[in-house]
């Protein structure tokens, strides 16, 4: 095949989107950009990014930053995961490199939360580093391309096609190719729906295309199911607010902020206000509401919720909780999406 990277270029140029870290794509925007990107979109992350870098404008500020303000400004996200890897990486650039990203992919691959992708991403666009960077779109392009029906989801077959991806790369813009190959897949190369093949620079060697089997591909290996997890939830208002339990540090949600709940359980609501009573706060005298069921899927969990709705009177709060006011939820307390479906009880 004959080398791809002078019309995909062409292309790229004229039609890619203006975006704030390409215009700027100094190594704490991509690397920020690209943690963001993923298991999100553009559209959905862009006002996210601004105010994250309004707040943190630098890896220094970033490294310093408070766990609660910084679990607020990813609130909507999920996968907070992400943003505690990022704090992680941002400490260890700050002893280890002065507060800048390191200009070398081995040590970028190194710190927390970067995988191949995003390590190949931040060397390439920003430092001009000649290293792949394959996400979902340029396996998809390069699936078709090739007409190639291996299921892009091993390791081995994505190192097959890494290979070809870096046959292609030229040597004086690996970061617009890479970009390039990423924008083809997100705007024209979709994911969802036919490919737009009229306005793609590539029609012409697409081997999937002249073969009818673009729909098919890339082929992914079969996920594993899910684990379905029962979780029974109490919110509990008082004068003082809503109770809120601080999740283990390690796991699920580390470390943030949630209504009391016992995950793996289906309990009925005589049995809720026993294990609250349990816990030494007093229950009142008024009647429990019943909370809508609500479902959350996680990456392996999905959980199934119930619960209920309980007024109690003024009283302290167990340890590991603590009361918060609707004003402190706002502008406080991070309340995971995993609960977005009683957000407007509680805020």
């Amino acid at each position: 095949m004959e080398n791809i990277s002078p019309a995909l270029l062409d292309w790229f140029y004229k039609n890619h989107r203006i975006l704030p870290f390409r215009t700027d794509p100094s190594p704490y925007h991509v690397w920020l950009s690209e943690i963001m990107l993923q298991q999100t979109r553009v559209s959905a992350a862009l006002p996210y990014y601004e105010r994250f870098l309004a707040a943190l404008p630098d890896i220094p500020a970033l490294a310093a930053c408070e766990e609660e303000k910084l679990h607020k400004l990813w609130e909507g996200l999920g996968y907070y995961s992400r943003v505690r890897n990022l704090q992680k990486a941002a400490r260890i650039v700050c002893e280890q490199y002065g507060g800048q990203l390191p200009a070398d992919y081995d040590a970028l691959r190194a710190l927390p939360g970067i995988g191949d992708y995003t390590a190949g991403a931040v060397a390439s666009i920003s430092f001009g580093i000649s290293v792949p960077a394959v996400d979902g779109n340029v396996l998809r392009v390069f699936s078709r391309l090739y007409n190639d029906p291996a299921a892009v989801t091993e390791p081995a077959v994505k190192k097959a096609f890494t290979a070809r991806v870096m046959e292609h790369q030229p040597p004086d813009a690996p970061g617009d190719y890479n970009q390039a190959l990423m924008e083809l897949g997100a705007l024209v190369c979709v994911p969802n729906g036919a490919p737009l093949c009229e306005k793609c620079p590539l029609a012409h060697l697409c081997a999937a295309r002249a073969a009818g089997t673009a729909l098919e591909l890339p082929r992914k290996a079969a996920p594993k199911p899910r684990r379905l997890q029962p979780v029974t939830l109490a919110l509990l208002e008082s004068p003082a607010g809503f109770l809120l339990q601080q999740r283990p540090q390690k796991g699920l949600l580390a470390g943030l902020w949630q209504p009391v709940l016992w995950e793996g359980e289906t309990l009925a609501a005589g049995e809720v206000l026993a294990r609250l009573q349990a816990m030494g706060l007093d229950t009142g005298t008024a009647a429990p509401e019943a909370l809508p069921a609500a479902k959350h899927i996680f990456s392996h969990i999905e959980w199934h919720m119930n619960g209920i709705l309980l007024h109690v009177p003024a009283q302290d709060a167990p340890a590991g909780c603590v009361w918060a006011s609707r004003e402190a939820l706002q502008a406080e307390y991070t309340l995971p999406g995993a609960f977005k479906a009683y957000r407007k009880l509680i805020v």
